[in-house]
């Protein structure tokens, strides 16, 4: 994977920023408590934001709270940094932003963890099939000076939880397509790993909407 290139860092208008597939949506409650803390401690941190070549905009990898909470003080710009990067580095930028910031539940943690692997494996492909003596002897990537590792190994030391939670939230969340996914959300009650397991168990798509229905 290409090592991104910081172009630079200023203020930008919020209407030039491209927010589209995110893969998740603004908490509300998440908004009222950091428009509180920018008010009283200004922004701790910038947003960032990646340039598309093609077209010469900007799209967001990381910061769509921020942004909503600007919008809620009716400001018009924000600081960003600005980056030149692969579509699999704003990927991993922006899970890895949520997955150590964002107050997930079950359901978002197992749809972010799902969506890391993914990504994970098609930036870092050597560690897709690695196991036992060939992951050892792959660990250690001295052309670059990159560790590279599998992705249970990596996130259950990124996340502090062992491998089997992580393998199990990645297994649930891989059957659920975008419309499973969003009835999920709106359920009255939140959705457990349990949850998960048992819904992931309906080989049947049609079934398996229908329960998440």
């Amino acid at each position: 994977m290409r090592p991104p290139r910081l172009i630079e860092v200023r203020e930008i208008p919020l209407d030039d920023i491209d927010t589209s597939n995110r893969l998740r949506p603004v908490s509300e409650t998440a908004v009222k408590s950091l428009t509180h803390s920018i008010e009283t401690q200004g922004l701790l941190s910038e947003i960032q934001v990646r340039k598309i070549k093609k077209t010469g905009k900007l799209r967001l990898i990381a910061g769509g709270h921020r942004m909503a909470a600007f919008r809620a003080l009716e400001r018009t710009e924000i600081p960003a940094k600005i980056w030149d990067c692969t579509d699999d580095w704003a990927d991993l930028a922006e899970i890895d932003d949520n997955l150590a910031h964002a107050e997930l539940n079950t359901l978002d943690l197992a749809v972010f963890l799902a969506r890391r692997k993914e990504v994970y494996e098609r930036a870092y492909p050597e560690t897709k099939a690695a196991t036992g003596a060939d992951l050892v002897a792959k660990r250690w990537d001295t052309a670059d000076n990159m560790s590279v590792v599998s992705f249970v190994t990596a996130t259950a030391d990124k996340m502090g939880v062992d491998e089997r939670t992580i393998r199990r939230l990645v297994a649930a969340a891989r059957t659920l397509g975008p419309r499973e996914i969003q009835e999920l959300r709106d359920a009255p009650k939140r959705v457990s790993l349990s949850d998960l397991q048992e819904i992931a168990k309906c080989g049947d798509p049609t079934d398996r909407y229908e329960i998440c229905r």
